[in-house]
């Protein structure tokens, strides 16, 4: 990951803005660099990944005096790099980043919805004089933005940059572009043009095709790169199409609480399966509950289900930049909004499943994708995610719902069913899904709601009330939670939608707790 951060005006002190955006050095500890242009400032940390020599380094900048900031990876970036070439721009490094300035020369704003990519980049066009910034189309890099007390714009990588700048900050929204003032929708991912057709063979045969391409375009690096692996389909399904793609051993790492993780036997089970070099974290009570407060300030959230499955993979996250020269991270994240949870088995019609699909990647940027983000950032890691790749989301969602619901007996079908063969173990490949914050430990979530329970009495409710502003905490859980955010984001709970929750119009689904666990079906997803 990289940090940056562009302002477009002059008033904010260059002391000020360089206070806010220290609190983001571990998301680039390698090198900083602060540029004036035009009447504002671009801002850069950086952790080499593509390019790793000094020449990679940001800003990039063009002869007529534009410059770009770019926290993102573009795949397949040397095909473009010789096109560029052909047309006569020339490169100093081996940073995809690189390209992001002559792209914009030659195609102005429609050069966003080309890229092939996973990007937050702020741009200063200096023959316009404007600052324009985009994001990519789930936010998988993160971007917000506020206004200054003079009404000029600034853009962060993360929220903290933004305290004490800024009355209001916002997430800026993924697929948009900001040009001219306003922001821009250039692609809606969740959005399904035409509705695919296809048999269920032929589904399935194109999800193993494009998952195994996605994998492989994130495979590309300079530096060393290693795998999450829970024991969970998703998960493991990346490991296992990694280890065939290199055909050598891959490193794995697990995490487990030291009294009943469910997860770590299962991922044991894949990593002897696809031969990799296979490391275990074990946690304790204790070490939850001192990273807590942590945890919080890092993912700038009071969701429950986020902060609970951050938890592990902070700390899973944090003995891996300790104990490891790893510096790209693999992950499953985004796979759960494309084929169902555990709850959307009880979608009463396709049309429902669709719309809460949608919804679910729209809102991607606020939760899981969040939690990646910042638990592996904030370790001076970068995150990768395959089943976040533009093209295998948009065929996924592009399937007639019908197809997708769980009228198989078993959730996932489709992709269980398009990587049958000698990928996984058949145990792992038709396990039911367990919620990660469970699957790391079930005493992990009890401890937690036990130690919000010791902090607070009868009169919880009457606390709670002073965030009444937004999403009002409604357990002792969700207060604890939400007064250690307001200690370092007060006043700005709007960032989040909402709490993530099941769907609680549906039948089955109107539960208080965001977890699986507490659902009828359940079942065996806890075992």
């Amino acid at each position: 990951m990289c940090a940056i951060m562009g302002y477009t005006g002059k008033d904010l002190p260059k002391e000020d803005l360089m206070v806010a955006f220290s609190k983001t050095i571990s998301r680039g500890p390698d090198d900083t660099r602060i540029m004036p242009a035009g009447d504002g400032v671009l801002m850069f940390h950086r952790l080499a990944i593509m390019g790793i020599q000094p020449e990679g380094m940001q800003p990039f900048t063009h002869p007529d005096g534009s410059a770009v900031v770019c926290n993102g990876e573009l795949y397949w970036f040397r095909k473009m790099k010789k096109d560029l070439e052909s047309k006569g721009y020339t490169f100093q490094s081996g940073s995809d980043c690189e390209l992001i300035l002559p792209l914009w020369k030659e195609y102005g704003v429609e050069m966003f919805s080309m890229l092939d990519a996973e990007f937050a980049m702020i741009l200063y066009d200096a023959p316009s004089g404007q600052f324009i910034a985009a994001r990519d189309p789930i936010g998988i890099r993160p971007l917000y933005y506020g206004y200054s007390a003079s009404g000029k714009i600034i853009f962060a990588s993360e929220p903290k940059n933004l305290i004490g700048l800024t009355d209001k900050i916002m997430p800026f929204p993924p697929g948009h572009y900001y040009k001219d003032g306003k922001f821009t929708c250039y692609c809606d991912i969740a959005a399904v043009e035409k509705v695919c057709e296809d048999d269920v063979e032929t589904i399935c045969a194109k999800i193993h095709e494009l998952l195994i391409l996605a994998v492989e375009k994130r495979l590309d690096a300079d530096v060393p790169v290693g795998f999450l692996l829970s024991g969970g389909l998703d998960s493991s399904l990346v490991c296992a199409i990694a280890a065939k793609l290199l055909g050598r051993p891959i490193e794995t790492y697990a995490i487990g609480m030291s009294t009943d993780a469910i997860d770590l036997k299962y991922a044991k089970q894949v990593a002897e399966h696809i031969g990799s070099n296979h490391h275990e974290i074990y946690i304790t009570e204790q070490d939850v509950l001192d990273a807590l407060e942590t945890v919080v300030y890092t993912l700038g959230t009071y969701d429950i289900t986020t902060i609970r499955a951050s938890m592990g993979m902070y700390l899973l996250c944090k003995a891996i930049h300790e104990q490891s020269d790893i510096r790209v991270l693999l992950t499953g994240e985004v796979s759960d909004e494309l084929f169902g949870y555990k709850y959307t088995d009880f979608a009463p019609s396709p049309e429902e499943f669709q719309k809460e699909a949608q919804k679910r990647v729209r809102e991607l940027h606020m939760y899981d994708v969040l939690r990646a983000d910042r638990c592996i950032s904030v370790n001076s890691l970068e995150a990768r995610v395959p089943f976040g790749d533009l093209e295998f989301v948009k065929y996924v969602m592009s399937i007639d719902p019908a197809k997708k619901m769980n009228v198989y007996g078993k959730g996932k079908y489709l992709l269980r069913r398009a990587f049958e063969g000698d990928y996984l173990p058949q145990s792992i490949l038709q396990r039911e899904k367990a919620a990660f914050s469970d699957a790391v430990g079930h005493s992990m979530v009890d401890d937690l709601k036990a130690f919000a329970e010791k902090q607070y009495g009868d009169d919880w409710r009457q606390q709670a009330e002073k965030y009444a502003y937004h999403a009002k905490p409604f357990t002792k859980e969700s207060l604890l939670y939400r007064e250690i955010f307001e200690k370092y984001y007060p006043g700005q709970a709007g960032m989040v939608t909402d709490f993530w929750m099941p769907n609680k119009s549906w039948e089955g689904c109107d539960v208080d707790d965001p977890s699986a666990r507490v659902l009828s079906n359940y079942g065996a997803s806890g075992i």
